[in-house]
This record gives structure tokens, C-alpha cells and sequence, in this order.
């Protein structure tokens, strides 16, 4: 879950069953927690371990982001671990300039479902996620891109060169831009005043019953939603438009360290979101940093072009595993066939000759041709692209590059100098502007 997101998830509701002795506490609008330093504002998201909460910071005067984990003993011992990596994050970064979400404040929280840790994070925007449905799933400019990438891989450095630690979840809902996509949903740019009690209305069985009406809101906007795109159906669609981004601020940080583990003592066989998987993961043979990096190339392809790299599928002849390395294969060509072999789980997906056992026909389509072909960049935009994501789709690990060389890479630092003649009303001024190489496209790419 995006912990600290502007914007409460898209799912259903978390359901009222999993309110109760170790599960999750009931919060209302206006709940004061910690002797009444943060009062709740109204939810902002929810996952299985915890909910999350906009809180008002009495003492500093700013909304802060609380995450109230379920009080079970295996959900209260994974937020000691969360708060003890989340805490090292926050003492490495005293300056606050590391791309990576900073913990403010933990603490016990008792109430009837048992006693919550808790955890105070600073709020920030929108999910990555979050952007790319906004900008209905066409793919951001490539200068947007580089601009998240960079921070992306600024907090990936700070993680892997200076802490030793794996995120092991990265993925665009674990990425939240600084500030909300529209300025009018960020509590602070509303100009709403911040609640400060509890209001009447919210004083008895307030927390149950949003859940019940929210969830029968939500069945009656789908349901809607699908009468109307049935009707679309019949009457021709019109594909909707990009969106214009240019006022979107896409500087970001990384979150959610919930499966976060430390290099030297990782605790996990499978790790990774799916589509987000790195082959050694698969394969069981073991990982290390290089499985972030995966996961990042997936998340900067995802982002220039709306399209998950990898969405594999089981069918009743092969399992999903096998379509997963099936489609990487396609992508980057054959897996060495000692990598292939050299895995736990290698004997269930490969033959001795390192050929995958169900699925022999693989049609390959390399990355910069699947760049120009299906998404229409232009050749050189494709190929520059391809050249920054390809070695990190490496299948050696050990050979994929490491964020702070990524830093270094010229698709990163891509900017030129140019010279405009701008005329306004007769007199002649030069400005030196610099320039994406993508905007000389003419941003041709969309």
C-alpha cells in the first residue's frame, strides 16, 4: 500500500470483518492519538496489515500521514521492523534529500481491537499508479520520465550504497510524487481549515456505517459505469486524450518499507510484486540489490509508455512462472543456460539445455523495436531509451547496473543547450533555456 498517499485507494473498502480483536482499529474523523498531538482528518488509504490516515500535527501545524497497523502479534512485530528500517532511513538522511519517505514519529495506540503500533510518516502526493491512470495509461513524455527516474534512483542509491537495505516492492504504487496531481485535493493548497475535534454527527458507529455506505456508493457508481460503457460499446469509443502534465510537479519518493529487508539478512524466498519480479526471484537463486533495479526498469517503461513490461498469465499446459520467463525471453532473447539451470526452482521450468519445458515457441520482439513498432517513439528516442533500460534486464545480476551508475548514465543527464529568439512587441530577447532532448522532438514521441 502507498502509505502515505493524498488520495484513498481505488479498491473496495478494507470491510467491516476485519474490524475486530487483532484487527484493525476504528478511527473517526476527529480521533485524537499520542495525548492528542495528531487528530484525524479523513482516510487516505488502506492495505492488509494496516490503515492509513491525513492527521493534523497539533504541534508543528502540518498533516502528517498515520499508519495504524492491525494489533495482532505478527502485524504489531512487522511494524517494529518497519519502524526500525524506517528509522535508519530518517538518521543516514538528516537533511531530508534522499527521495525516500521520512518517518516522523511511532507509537502505541490501545483501543476495544487491542493495542496498534503506530507510525507518523510525512504526507505526500499521488502514486506514480495513480499518475499514469490520470494520464489515461499513454505513457508520460520522456522528460517527465527521466525527471522521476532520477529521484527514483537517487533513493535507490541512498538504500543500496549507504544503508545496505532492499526495498524488495518498488513499483509505480510504491513511488508518491511530493504534492497531489490536483492541487485543490492537497489539504494545505484547499485552504480548509484542519478539524480539530470530533464532529456530532461522527460520535456513534461512525466508522462502520462509512464503510457499509461507501461500499454500496461504489456498487452503484460500477454498476452505472457499466450501463454506460455498454452503451459506449454499441455507439463506437473514442480513445480519450492524453492529459497536458506541464503543471504536474513529478518529483517523488519511494515508500512503503514494509518488505523491506536488509542485504545481509534477507527473510524472504518470494519477494517482489509480480509483474515487478526479477528472474532470480523466480528461479530461487538468490537475490541481492539488483532485483530493485529490475523492478525499476519495469517501473520507467511502465511510465513512458501507460503498459506493463511483463503481465504473464497461467493456462492449464504452464504455469504463470514459465509465461513470466517466456516473456522476458521474448523481450531480451534466450536466458543463458546456466543462469537458467542454476536456480531452486530450475528443474520445474527448464530442461537440461536450459530450454523453458512447456512453452518452445517464443516470438522475440527487442526492446527498441517494441518501443518504435508498438509505441511509436522515434528512432532515436527508442534507441537512447533502450540503451539506459536494457543492462538492467540483464539476466546475470551481478551484471545489471548499479543505481549510482545509473546516476551517471547519459539518458539521465540528457540536456542540451540551445539559444531562443523570443520577440515580444519589437524588442529582440535571447534566453538560454535548457532543454530536454525529447521537447527538439517536438515531443513527437505522443
Amino acid at each position: 500500500m502507498s502509505c502515505t498517499s493524498s488520495s484513498a485507494s481505488d479498491e473496495d473498502e478494507e470491510g467491516i470483518d476485519s474490524y475486530r480483536k487483532g484487527g484493525y482499529h476504528a478511527v473517526r474523523i476527529g480521533d485524537p492519538f499520542n495525548a492528542g498531538r495528531y487528530i484525524a482528518q479523513r482516510k487516505l488509504g488502506w492495505g492488509q496489515f494496516s490503515t492509513v490516515w491525513l492527521a493534523y500535527d497539533t504541534q508543528s501545524s502540518n498533516y502528517v500521514a498515520l499508519k495504524i497497523q492491525k494489533s495482532a502479534t505478527q502485524f504489531s512485530q512487522a511494524a517494529l521492523h518497519e519502524i526500525e528500517v524506517l528509522s535508519a532511513i530518517a538518521d543516514g538522511d538528516p537533511s531530508n534529500t534522499k527521495c525516500v519517505v521520512r518517518l516522523i514519529d511511532h507509537f502505541k495506540h490501545l483501543g476495544p481491537n487491542g493495542q496498534h503500533q503506530c507510525m507518523v510518516l510525512e504526507f505526500l502526493g499521488d502514486s506514480l499508479l495513480r499518475l499514469i491512470r490520470h494520464n489515461h495509461y499513454k505513457g508520460l513524455h520522456l522528460n517527465k520520465v527521466r525527471e522521476i527516474c532520477k529521484c527514483i534512483l537517487i533513493g535507490l542509491d541512498y538504500l543500496h550504497r549507504e544503508l545496505g537495505l532492499l526495498h524488495t516492492d518498488l513499483k509505480p504504487e510504491n513511488i508518491l510524487l511530493f504534492s497531489t496531481i490536483d492541487p485543490a485535493k492537497d489539504p494545505v493548497n484547499s485552504g480548509a481549515s484542519p478539524i480539530l475535534s470530533r464532529p456530532e454527527s461522527n460520535l456513534n458507529g461512525g466508522s462502520t456505517m462509512n464503510i457499509i455506505e461507501k461500499k454500496l456508493k461504489r456498487r452503484a457508481k460500477k454498476a452505472v459505469a457499466k450501463i454506460s460503457g455498454r452503451r459506449t460499446t454499441m455507439g463506437g469509443t473514442t480513445e480519450k486524450p492524453e492529459r497536458n502534465l506541464d503543471g504536474v510537479n513529478v518529483r517523488c519518493k519511494v515508500v512503503d518499507f514494509g518488505n523491506a529487508c536488509w542485504a545481509a539478512k534477507p527473510f524472504a524466498e518470494e519477494i517482489q510484486t509480480r509483474q515487478y519480479r526479477a528472474p532470480e526471484v523466480i528461479l530461487r537463486s538468490g537475490y541481492s540489490f539488483s532485483v530493485d533495479m529490475w523492478s525499476f526498469a519495469c517501473t520507467a517503461f511502465e511510465l513512458a509508455t501507460g503498459d506493463m513490461l511483463f503481465a504473464p498469465k497461467g493456462s492449464q499446459t504452464f504455469c504463470e512462472d514459465e509465461d513470466h520467463l517466456a516473456l522476458m525471453m521474448e523481450l531480451l532473447g534466450k536466458m543463458p543456460r546456466k543462469i537458467a539451470t542454476g536456480g531452486a526452482r530450475s528443474k520445474d521450468l527448464f530442461d537440461r539445455h536450459g530450454d523453458l519445458k512447456r512453452i518452445r515457441r517464443l516470438k522475440y520482439w527487442p526492446m527498441n523495436r517494441l518501443l518504435v513498432d508498438r509505441y511509436k517513439f522515434s528512432e532515436d528516442d527508442a534507441r537512447e531509451f533502450s540503451d539506459f533500460l536494457c543492462p538492467l534486464f540483464d539476466f546475470a545480476p551481478e551484471k545489471r547496473p548499479t543505481a549510482q551508475q545509473c546516476l551517471q548514465h547519459p539518458w539521465i543527464n540528457c540536456t542540451v543547450s540551445i539559444n531562443v529568439d523570443m520577440k515580444n512587441q519589437g524588442v529582440a530577447t535571447v534566453e538560454k533555456l535548457e532543454v530536454g532532448v525529447n521537447n527538439l522532438h517536438l515531443k513527437a514521441k505522443k
